[in-house]
């Protein structure tokens, strides 16, 4: 399990950070909590030591195409997905399962950025549904998408 991960500096592969590698092993399981924690501070230290794009955003994540969805605000994209995706955030997600990343819009401001998601939080469901659908029509997982590196 690795994901190659593209820095300002050159190419640096990080092994062990594809979210759910052991996924046959329940999320309970000592020794994936460990492998979660040990991974989670190789990720903190590459985004202490590698430049990665930190700009305000709205988020929208699923548990699968039409399914619960969770909207969230973040400065920090890809850390905060890769902490739903690996049950690092208590609540919802977790609970729900809803970790697949299927919308996101960055902002100039985190203010901006907390005006729109307040904005999506109270429309109808349909209305969601169709701000998904016309950025990810096959509600992809676009996680690999705001990796560093990866094309836009």
């Amino acid at each position: 399990c690795s994901v190659p991960i593209q820095s300002g500096i050159g190419s640096v592969k990080i092994e062990g950070l594809t979210p759910h590698c052991h996924s046959e092993w329940g999320p309970h399981n000592p020794v994936v909590q460990g492998w979660r924690l040990e991974h989670y501070n190789r990720l903190s230290f590459f985004f202490r030591s590698y430049q990665v794009e930190k700009l305000p955003a709205v988020y929208i994540l699923a548990s699968r195409q039409n399914g619960t969805l969770y909207i969230g605000v973040t400065s920090n994209l890809v850390k905060r997905v890769w902490e739903h995706k690996n049950n690092l955030v208590a609540g919802f997600t977790k609970r729900h399962r809803v970790h697949m990343l299927v919308y996101y819009e960055r902002f100039d401001t985190m203010l901006d950025a907390i005006a729109y998601e307040k904005q999506i939080k109270g429309w109808q469901r349909s209305w969601k549904l169709e701000l998904i659908e016309a950025k990810n029509p096959d509600w992809q997982d676009l996680w690999e998408d705001i990796l560093p590196g990866a094309e836009h």
